[in-house]
This record gives structure tokens, C-alpha cells and sequence, in this order.
């Protein structure tokens, strides 16, 4: 008998989501399974155009406009699992630390106030509490209602939010919760479970890169049960084999004004927020290659954060006219949002840029970021530069090597850690040299983050939300 094929409802939330499910082979995929998708978009419907929409309806989601008592129940809720789970987690120390304020304002006073009050009143039972308040404390907000509203107008078999974390979807999980919608999320990314707060609410089911993070999810958030979670991979690492992404190396060495007869290494850089030391290993970087302290000749390629305009970097790119720069072709597209950063939106183009960085370059450096699984990906050497330590004056960077998930990586062996210039400098030489170094450990990390194969991610989403829905 043939599958009743139904209506998905799908949350994009952000750039990075519209990267991940829309630009990969996710949404087509889920066009073939169900008979119609509705895509609840966090971004303009503008965004869309060149999309293949067949079977789809998009609408767009008002801006949130978060009440003072939700934010309350919601800052409760967050400290309370911080709280709970700070013992032996220095991920989660380091975010009660750095959450922690001083301020005189009024949210100040409550911040400190929530900070006393959830160190002793943290367990499940109280962080249900805080949820179920935070619930109640905007179930007769303007937007709760519309988010009601267009749930009853559609009524799709399935919710699947893309994103398990932002504050502004709440009042849309609980829309889904009253018309009695099933729900799934699939977890972010590879730290959200091990080092960030509480998710934005409760699902019936949740989608996770890996066995390693299903036993995460299970450790951070004991209620829910085994089968309420699906290991499916990422999609974030699926355009990485689509080929309507793929580059020749000619193309690159066009592409970025590269001399083809030299090695190539990139800096890719992290935003301000986490990244502030980015320009010092740039420039460390770059003084390395004039004094000819690397082995070789190069070219030196530097990818700025998406989340940011490079602005910080224009010092270096007047003082280096040699390094060749990638600023990603991501377009804000809503200004004035609670969290702008969300309305940045990749070009195909970029993802081709991005995907052809990868592939041809000889070395990817970074500080610890998510893009040591991409250069991990093309087996290509990484370097982790981290010289901030808490008393030399340089942010401290260091202590991310101490988060439970980046821990990992550095055990591993699978990375090459520079503490100081001239163990960045070493490190540089050890990889153009020795590039099989480390391949094992590369491919283990990789494997142990992702869990699947990149081949067919979308299509195994899919299945499995259709799966869900039955």
C-alpha cells in the first residue's frame, strides 16, 4: 500500500539555516516526500527567488518582540540548565561566567538575582517550571496568536524547525503544541549541546549529527527518551559533494588572483565576538612570509567571518597587499532584528567559493572553529592558533581548548596547536611539508562528528521527517 505522502511545515530561522536546508539537497528531497511544504521563514520571502519552489508556500514570520516577563521565565530557564550541568563542563563555566553582569540596570539587578536564585534551584522539575511559565507568559501574545492562526490555516502534519535554539521561535513551538502538531528539531551545531543554554522548547523528536551527539542529548537533557532521537548527519557539509558547487583548481587560482605554481594556505576567520585575536595571526602570518621564515613560497589566502564586515581587517589589507582576501558573499537582508547577524544570507556563489577554498588549498588555519571539520572534510592539515591566555593581554582564546567538544579535537591529535608566533610558524612548515600527518586522526574526528555519510544527507532528512509523520 502506498505511503500517505503529507504536509511539512518547515522553520527557517536564520542564514545559516537557509545555507544548510535550502541550499542543499534537503529541500528538494522533501518536495519528493511530501505533497506540499510550507516554509515558516525568520527571513524576507525575497530571499527565495531562484528556488525551486514546486509544492511550496512560504511565509514569513513576524519579528518577535519579546515581553519582559518572557524574558524572565526564559533567562530562568537558560541559568537553571547551565546550572544544572556546570559540574565538570568547563564549556558551560565559561558561559556563566561570561553571562554574568555587573550592570546597575534593571535587567542587571534581575541577572544577578537569576544567578542566586538558579544555583540552587535547578533541577529538571524547576527548569520545567520556568518553561511552562515562560509558555504562559506570552500564550496571548499578538504573535502566538497569528503563529496559531497560520497553523489552523495550513494544518501541516509535521513541524521541523531547523534550529532548536533561538528565543523568537518559542511562541511557534507553542502554537504547535496547542493545534496539536507534532514537532522536530534538528540540533544546530557541533558545541550547542556541550557548552550553550537551554533549547527555545520542548519536541517530539530531535535530528543529530552523530551517535556522539545523541549521547550529548541524552546527557544534557535527561527527559528525553532514545527513540525520540534520529541520527541523521548534517547538512551544513552537503554541498561539499553536490556538483552543482564543484570547481576546478584552475578556477580557484583565477578566482582569487592565486599564483598556480605555489602551495596555498587559508586563514579563515571567526567574528569579533569569539575571534578577536584573528588579526594578530594574520599578521603574524604574513610577516612569516616576508621575512621568509616558511620553507617555501606562498600564496596567502584570508576568508572573513559571513557574520560580519571585515572593516577590523582593513589595516592588513592596506599593509599586506599580498595576501588575497574572500569576503563572503553574504547579503543582510532585514536590518534593526533582535539578532541581526540571523539576517545575513548566502549566495550559491559562496558556498561554490567556500567549497573550492577547501579543495585546493594546502592548509586551513583557524581559531578552533567549526571550519576545522571543513578542511578535515578535503583532508587537508589544520592549524588551531590560540596565544590569548588569560595574562599575556591578548584575549583569551586559550580556554576554548578546555570546552568539552573542542577538548576532543585537541586529544584527538587531530590539529596542530600554536600557542605563540613561532609555533604557528613551525606548525605552517610541518603541514606543507609533511601533509599526511595526522590523516588518520583527521578522518576519525570527522567521522566521529558527523556520523553519516554527506552523500544523500538531504534525502535521509527527509525519509526520516516523513517517517516521523506517520
Amino acid at each position: 500500500m502506498k505511503q500517505k505522502r503529507n504536509t511539512l511545515g518547515i522553520v527557517i530561522t536564520d542564514g545559516v539555516g537557509f545555507r544548510n536546508f535550502i541550499l542543499s539537497n534537503f529541500l528538494k528531497e522533501a518536495q519528493k516526500q511530501f505533497s506540499k511544504i510550507i516554509i515558516f521563514s525568520g527571513l524576507p520571502v525575497s530571499v527565495y527567488k531562484g528556488i525551486d519552489l514546486s509544492n511550496c508556500i512560504i511565509e514569513e514570520l513576524e519579528d518577535f518582540k519579546e515581553p519582559g516577563k518572557t524574558w524572565l521565565f526564559r533567562k530562568l530557564k537558560e541559568n537553571a540548565h547551565l546550572q544544572l550541568n556546570k559540574n565538570g563542563n568547563y564549556g558551560i563555566q565559561d558561559n556563566l561566567k561570561t553571562t554574568y553582569t555587573t550592570s546597575t540596570s534593571r535587567r542587571g539587578r534581575l541577572t544577578r538575582i537569576i544567578f542566586k536564585w538558579a544555583n540552587y534551584f535547578n533541577s529538571e522539575n524547576w527548569i520545567g517550571l520556568y518553561y511552562n511559565l515562560q509558555q504562559k507568559s506570552f500564550s496571548n501574545h499578538p504573535s502566538t496568536k497569528k503563529y496559531r492562526k497560520l497553523l489552523n490555516q495550513y494544518k501541516p502534519d509535521f513541524l521541523f524547525f531547523t534550529h532548536q535554539r533561538p528565543p523568537y521561535i518559542a511562541p511557534l513551538i507553542y502554537a504547535a503544541e496547542k493545534e496539536k502538531i507534532r514537532t522536530s528539531s534538528f540540533i544546530f551545531s557541533w558545541d550547542n549541546l556541550a557548552s550553550k543554554g537551554r533549547m527555545a522548547g520542548n519536541f517530539d523528536y530531535y535530528l543529530v549529527w552523530s551517535d556522539l551527539m545523541k549521547a550529548e542529548l541524552i546527557q544534557f537533557y535527561s527527559r528525553i527518551l532514545e527513540d525520540q532521537i534520529k541520527v541523521v548527519g548534517t547538512p551544513q557539509f552537503e554541498p561539499y559533494v553536490m556538483p552543482e558547487y564543484k570547481s576546478t583548481k584552475e578556477q580557484f587560482h583565477k578566482r582569487f588572483d592565486l599564483d598556480p605554481e605555489l602551495k596555498t594556505i587559508c586563514f579563515s576567520c571567526g567574528d569579533v565576538s569569539t575571534s578577536q585575536n584573528d588579526p594578530l595571526y594574520i599578521e603574524c602570518i604574513a610577516r612569516a612570509i616576508e621575512k621568509g621564515e616558511i620553507g617555501e613560497e606562498l600564496n596567502f589566502l584570508v576568508r572573513t567571518s559571513p557574520a560580519e564586515e571585515p572593516a577590523r581587517f582593513q589595516y592588513l589589507i592596506d599593509k599586506f597587499p599580498f595576501i588575497k582576501w574572500n569576503f563572503p558573499k553574504w547579503i543582510l537582508v532585514r536590518e534593526h532584528h533582535p539578532e541581526p547577524w540571523s539576517q545575513r544570507v548566502p549566495t550559491g556563489e559562496d558556498i561554490t567559493d567556500l567549497r573550492m577554498i577547501l579543495e585546493f588549498s594546502d592548509l586551513g588555519i583557524n581559531m578552533c572553529s567549526t571550519m576545522s571539520l571543513d578542511f578535515m572534510k578535503f583532508d587537508k592539515p589544520v592549524i588551531n592558533p590560540v596565544f590569548g591566555n588569560g595574562i599575556n593581554g591578548l584575549y583569551n582564546d586559550q580556554r576554548f581548548l578546555n570546552y568539552a567538544h573542542y577538548k576532543r579535537v585537541v586529544e584527538s591529535n587531530s590539529v596542530f596547536i600554536a600557542k605563540n608566533g613561532p609555533e604557528l610558524i613551525q606548525g605552517i612548515n610541518e603541514a606543507l611539508s609533511e601533509p599526511g600527518k595526522r590523516k588518520i586522526e583527521r578522518q576519525f574526528m570527522f567521522d566521529l562528528q558527523v556520523g553519516k555519510t554527506l552523500e544523500g544527507t538531504g534525502r535521509r532528512i527527509a525519509k526520516t521527517l516523513l517517517d516521523e509523520t506517520n
